[in-house]
This record gives structure tokens, sequence and C-alpha cells, in this order.
């Protein structure tokens, strides 16, 4: 990604063009939740972009990092967090990722490793899906956003990860796991907590995620 020049206002994806510029915090910690919290609601409408978080989170699992994209112009468009913890089939460590972002933003199709700014294509195919029992059959996740059942449909991803995307408050959702197998934990009673309306003062903080930044 290019910062604004002489030329352009904007940051600017070579392949999708102008694009709002992310912002990772190097560490993770209570400070920098409150940090991004502030610079949330500080530029929000209303309301303005949630910051999903799995509260309770998952036992052994960890927050990792936080992250937005925007600038003071555009205001905060769109929001990840990240956590670990012990995959849920053995084997090592497992990471989560939750987007929430306007359309056209395109952190949660980067991080997914999808083609294109939004995943409406990817969910065409979900959509018209056969149904169970079918080979071709392709399964839901099913997690709780602010207290409401909200489904999320798999999409198509590089086999390093799963990923899923949905709707949440008229925003994309994503929710990105590696490795793939860990996508089995959103079968779990995950639910998603918006930390811009409160931060849990048990949060329990790990070391920096390294998808974040750009790993993925």
């Amino acid at each position: 990604m290019r910062a604004p020049d002489l030329m352009h206002t904007d940051s600017r994806c070579l392949r999708c063009g102008p694009v709002p510029p992310l912002h990772v915090p190097e560490h993770i910690g209570a400070e920098i939740v409150a940090s991004v919290v502030e610079r949330i609601t500080a530029t929000a409408g209303s309301p303005g972009t949630p910051l999903w978080c799995p509260w309770p989170l998952l036992p052994g699992w960890t927050l990792t990092g936080v992250a937005y994209a925007g600038d003071d112009r555009t205001g905060v468009r769109a929001t990840a967090v990240a956590c670990a913890g012990p995959a849920p089939l053995g084997g090592g460590p497992a990471d989560l990722v939750f987007v929430a972002e306007e359309p056209g933003v395109g952190l949660g199709t980067r991080l997914a490793g999808l083609a294109g700014p939004d995943p409406g294509p990817e969910l065409v195919d979900a959509l018209t899906d056969p149904g169970p029992g079918h080979p071709d059959h392709v399964g839901q996740a099913r997690i709780r956003v602010a207290g409401h059942p909200t489904p999320l449909w798999l999409v198509n991803s590089p086999t390093d990860r799963s990923a899923y995307a949905g709707e949440a408050r008229g925003m994309w959702l994503h929710a990105i796991a590696w490795p793939a197998s860990a996508g089995h934990l959103l079968a779990e009673d995950v639910v998603l907590h918006d930390l811009t309306e409160w931060t849990p003062p048990e949060l329990v903080y790990g070391a920096p995620s390294p998808y974040l930044p750009g790993r993925a």
C-alpha cells in the first residue's frame, strides 16, 4: 500500500485503488485497547464501527491484537481483533481474527485470502448451498453477536486457514482462523462483545498476533 503523496490524498492499494490506511499497534494491553476504543468513538457516527471480541474468552485463550482502518477524514471504517489459544483438535496453537468493516474496505477479504474488497461473490455461492447430506454442502458457523444469533458462511480461502463471512449491525463480519482446523472453534459457544461499549477488566493479553500486520 502507498501512503498519500503530492498527487493523491488517499492511501492506495496498487490493485484496489484508494483504501483507508491500516493502523496496527506493535504491542497489546489494556492501554492499547483503550486508545483504539477512544479513536473509534472519537471519529464515529452513530453507531460506530464495533470492535468485536469473544467474551468470555475461550478457555486458555488470550487477546493478541487490535487494529483499525481509517483516517481523520473518513473516520474508522474497519476494525480487527486477534486472539490466540490452544487448537481445538490439538497439535499446537491456533489464532482467530474477527473483522468488522464497511462495504468496500477489504480488510476482511485480505486476511481471508480472497480477491476483491467484499465477500459478496463468495457468499452467493454459499447461500445457494444444496443443504446437509449433499457432497457440495457448505456448513455454517452460528455465533452470538451482541446477544443475537448470527450465521457466518464458510468461504473459499487458502488451505492454511478457514474463513467465514456474514453481517452484523449493517457491516461485514469476518472470522478467520489459523490453522484451517481451528475453524471448528466457531461451532462452540462463541459470543462476540463490542469493546467500544465496555472493555472487560478481566481480559487476558498474550504475545502480539503475527497476522494483523500482514503475515496473512
